[in-house]
């Protein structure tokens, strides 16, 4: 049996990136899923902001070749509310020790959010050495990463918030960067699913 760390940088190398969704109508989430997974984008993480959230990790699963998480997991509710749906991965923004609690308990790959050194010394406490590096750009951006990635040489990150089709390869040229995540493929509104995949297609052949 593979150990937390090794389960969830699986889902990291899937592919550089993994699209960060909001999912504002269950309607949508069969399309977009379909559009990314053609597109090279198997990692899934749908964000708990909206109504609907819960359902669509429903909706995703069904989608041959993804593999669907929970984002904005904030509690040890909203992580088994996110692992009955059958959610495959749980991002959170941060970590508090609640929350570290739950998710080592379950064994599930979790990628909880750290900004600065304090952050990943304390996941690291918790068993946890694959982090999301959140907000990416506002703190710090490539720059502070890899400042706070030398001394934290067991941490690899999935640098999210802020991260775009041209900051991208600089987060994936550094050496503690598995993959990174981001929103752009997906514009709110009705989903274009031709362009999606095109956008998806773009990320995935984006250099690690």
């Amino acid at each position: 049996m593979s150990s937390p760390s090794e389960a969830v940088e699986k889902v990291m190398r899937l592919a550089p990136v993994i699209p960060v969704l909001v999912i504002e109508d269950i309607e949508h989430a069969l399309p977009i899923a379909e559009a990314l997974v053609a597109g090279g984008l198997p990692a899934l993480e749908v964000t708990l902001r909206t109504e609907c959230a819960i359902e669509a990790i429903k909706v995703m699963k069904q989608v041959p070749g993804a593999v669907v998480g929970a984002g904005t997991v904030l509690s040890p509710d909203d992580l088994k509310r996110s692992i009955d749906a059958g959610a495959e991965f749980i991002v959170s923004p941060g970590l508090t020790p609640m929350l570290a609690e739950a998710a080592y308990k379950t064994k599930i790959p979790f990628l909880p959010g750290t900004a600065n050194a304090s952050d990943v010394m304390f996941a690291l406490e918790c068993g946890f050495d694959r982090l999301k590096f959140f907000p990416a750009m506002a703190a710090g951006g490539p720059p502070a990463l890899k400042a706070i990635s030398a001394p934290l040489f067991k941490a690899k990150f999935c640098p999210t918030g802020g991260v775009t089709p041209e900051n991208a390869p600089e987060w994936l040229a550094l050496d503690a960067v598995l993959c990174v995540g981001g929103s752009w493929m997906v514009p709110k509104g009705k989903p274009d699913v031709a362009k999606i995949e095109a956008a998806a297609r773009a990320a995935a052949g984006l250099a690690r």
